[in-house]
């Protein structure tokens, strides 16, 4: 299985098979609307408005499974993020990216990339996260999962998986990735 095998579902309900991103560079994002990292949004729009014209695509995957920060519905979820950082990428339906119902892209993509570390802190320290997440799953760094919202995975136009970055890695790197696939 590659990237363009799977299939995620948009906010209204349909398949949006990933086989559409062909020859596109892909962010691929669990988000959530009440985290610390959620002022990302802007960065990740930024970079859409930038780049989209030379083949960039934002995987925007709102996700409840850590502090229940992604409360509300996804059209709620989705009116939250136009409204407060004029979003302009598509969502995909509030999923799991962890545990037994992870979407199986998920599966995929902590497979192929799994958890280096925390860098930057851009947001939030790295040390906070480092003690947060040891109190949560003390094997935490021996273990692919998905940490915390906002861990961004970049797919180049053959649909590889080139880089992981954690939620506190600086946005200017993960731009820097980006564009050098452009």
């Amino acid at each position: 299985m590659g990237f363009y095998d799977f299939t995620v579902t948009d906010r209204k309900g349909n398949a949006v098979p990933l086989s559409n991103y062909k020859d596109k560079v892909v962010l691929v994002v669990n988000t959530a609307t009440g985290c610390g990292f959620t002022p990302q949004y802007e960065g990740i729009e930024k970079m859409y408005e930038v780049y989209h014209d030379q083949g960039f695509e934002v995987l925007d995957i709102p996700c409840n499974q850590f502090g229940g920060q992604a409360p509300g519905t996804d059209d709620e979820i989705h009116e939250f993020c136009t409204a407060k950082y004029k979003t302009q990428f598509p969502q995909m339906r509030k999923s799991d990216v962890n545990g037994e119902n992870e979407l199986p892209l998920y599966t995929w993509l902590k497979g192929e990339k799994g958890f280096e570390g925390f860098t930057g802190g851009e947001l939030v320290p790295v040390a906070f996260m480092e003690d947060h997440l040891s109190k949560l799953d003390p094997d935490y760094k021996n273990n692919p999962n998905i940490k915390w919202n906002f861990t961004k995975f970049i797919i180049d136009r053959a649909g590889n998986v080139v880089k992981r970055f954690e939620p506190t890695a600086n946005m200017a790197d993960v731009e820097a990735c980006v564009a050098a696939l452009l």
